[in-house]
């Protein structure tokens, strides 16, 4: 196999964890804020964030040329174990900075390889971690006053 071949391999792994893993931090924030805190403004925004994300990478000629799931290697994925911190969580609160920081690290991630990928879609992802920044705020200020109560 050529280098060329390799780095595209290990581009698309990349690809493919990070998108998975922002999906799954996502997904958990959104089910926060729609079931704990109960607030449909937060849920529609990472709702959201999650159908643009999608968008986003399936608009990319990277992507949508490219079944990345040919290239996922679950069993030899040399970081695929928990880390005893994982267990240490205590409240919903601790859940939801946990994940809000997976989304915004994957999205970092993400943002980062597509600048040499697709400059549209790092410029895209860019707008999306803004955005859970945002979304992050408003909804930790919001657990936050759940928590007094």
């Amino acid at each position: 196999m050529s280098k060329k071949a390799v780095t595209n391999k290990s581009f698309f792994r990349l690809i493919d964890a990070n998108s998975n893993r922002l999906r799954e931090g996502l997904r958990v924030l959104e089910d926060i804020v729609r079931f704990i805190i109960d607030d449909g403004k937060l849920t529609v925004g990472f709702k959201n964030i999650r159908h643009e994300l999608t968008r986003c990478l399936k608009q990319t000629a990277v992507v949508k040329n490219l079944d990345t799931l040919q290239h996922r290697q679950v069993q030899k994925d040399v970081g695929k174990g928990s880390i005893p911190l994982e267990f240490q969580r205590k409240n919903v609160l601790d859940i939801f900075l946990a994940n809000a920081q997976r989304a915004k690290e994957s999205i970092r991630v993400l943002e980062e390889f597509f600048k040499i990928l697709d400059k549209t879609t790092a410029l895209q992802l860019k707008k999306l971690r803004y955005k859970i920044y945002s979304l992050e705020q408003r909804s930790v200020e919001k657990l936050m006053n759940i928590r007094k109560h």
